[in-house]
């Protein structure tokens, strides 16, 4: 059986937790900031873990990483 491929676009945005859980950045900063309130950009600094739907589907993309 061959093996499976990794998407190059997932490795480079998404990384694993020790856990397991899905790692990714920030939704919602590429633009608008004068209209986001100070809290919310706050909030939103670095990374955070993905939402369990979002997590599968991106796990699905890194077969090994698991």
């Amino acid at each position: 059986m061959p093996k499976m491929k990794t998407k190059s676009s997932a490795k480079k945005r998404f990384k694993m937790s020790a856990t397991g859980k899905v790692i990714g950045g920030q939704a919602g900063k590429r633009h608008g900031m004068i209209k986001r309130t100070k809290k919310f950009i706050r909030d939103a600094r670095g990374t955070t873990v993905l939402s369990g739907p979002d997590a599968k589907i991106v796990k699905g993309y890194m077969p090994y990483d698991r």
